[in-house]
């Protein structure tokens, strides 16, 4: 069993509205679904894509109102989002200056080409260049021309304590394939996990830093990270687990996928989800998004859980 890349990165937002603008009308994604945390009704889960929500293109958002987040170790540290050729580079640049973004200059890390930014709560952002692989679905009502659209996500990047706990349970349990390592800003080694197929989309990256004080999960700061699974390696997968004394949440039903979760011996928080049945399973795919829909077990508390929803249009 392989997970075939990154199903998606949830992370925290404290202000929903200036996050549904920035990453819709800034950033040029899809919200193809609008709807609630399942484990906390009182709060918005949006979801932001490409135009069919395809498994591996979602960033997603939690709606609470809490303080920032106090950056440190145990954590995903930074989501980068792919793009592809030169010419989306200098364009991204001009964009993200008009947007209000600060934003330094496009280096190489890891061999590809990188432009590193913060959303407006400080969330860790970078667009890097992923050689134009794979097949792409472009939003025809985005504000960003189709051929500089954001293609997916990957890699995903954690800081932890002590690498060889993380180590050993994304190569024995999870499967992944040591890449190779490289230097970040600090010059500490990145090493680089593949999944799959490999290719940025199918990567995390791990920097081991001992000394860096615990994170403290807030505002513009990222919940979980999800990996890809074929749908039908996913009791495989609950099964696995088990077998190998993870402790695990058991098999949780999204309606829209499947999921498993568990933390890593750090304490970061990993997601296993299907790949289907998918974002249209309830809604047409011409219109997703554009209203608050709700899994099954959820729909009799409707007029009650949208009461409690301000508008974010």
């Amino acid at each position: 069993m392989d997970f075939t890349g990154i199903h998606h990165l949830t992370a925290i937002s404290a202000q929903i509205r200036e996050n549904k603008r920035f990453y819709t009308e800034g950033l040029g994604m899809r919200l193809v679904k609008r709807s609630v945390n399942q484990d906390d009704v009182s709060a918005y889960h949006l979801f932001y894509a490409d135009a069919k929500g395809s498994p591996g293109t979602d960033m997603t958002f939690f709606d609470w109102p809490v303080q920032p987040e106090r950056r440190g170790g145990r954590s995903i540290v930074r989501t980068a989002l792919r793009i592809a050729g030169d010419d989306a580079f200098a364009w991204w640049q001009e964009r993200l200056r008009a947007l209000g973004v600060t934003i330094g200059s496009v280096e190489e890390r890891d061999g590809r080409a990188t432009l590193e930014f913060e959303d407006p709560e400080g969330q860790r952002l970078a667009l890097i260049d992923d050689g134009g692989a794979g097949e792409v679905f472009p939003w025809d009502r985005s504000p960003v021309p189709s051929e500089y659209q954001i293609r997916g996500l990957g890699p995903i990047s954690l800081s932890v304590p002590t690498l060889e706990r993380t180590d050993h349970i994304l190569q024995s349990v999870m499967n992944m394939r040591p890449a190779r390592t490289y230097p970040n800003d600090a010059s500490e080694q990145v090493h680089v996990y593949e999944m799959g197929p490999g290719g940025a989309g199918a990567e995390l990256h791990v920097v081991d830093q001992p000394d860096l004080p615990s994170s403290r999960q807030g505002a513009g700061g990222a919940h979980h990270v999800a990996f890809r699974t074929p749908d039908g390696d996913y009791d495989a997968w609950a099964e696995r687990l088990n077998e190998m004394g993870v402790r695990n949440s058991g098999k949780v039903d999204r309606y829209w996928f499947r999921s498993l979760y568990f933390r890593e011996p750090n304490g970061i928080l990993f997601e296993i989800a299907t790949d289907g049945p998918g974002f249209g399973v309830d809604e047409d795919e011409e219109t997703l998004g554009e209203k608050v829909v709700l899994p099954p077990f959820l729909e009799p508390r409707r007029a009650e859980i949208i009461a409690n929803l301000k508008s974010i249009d």
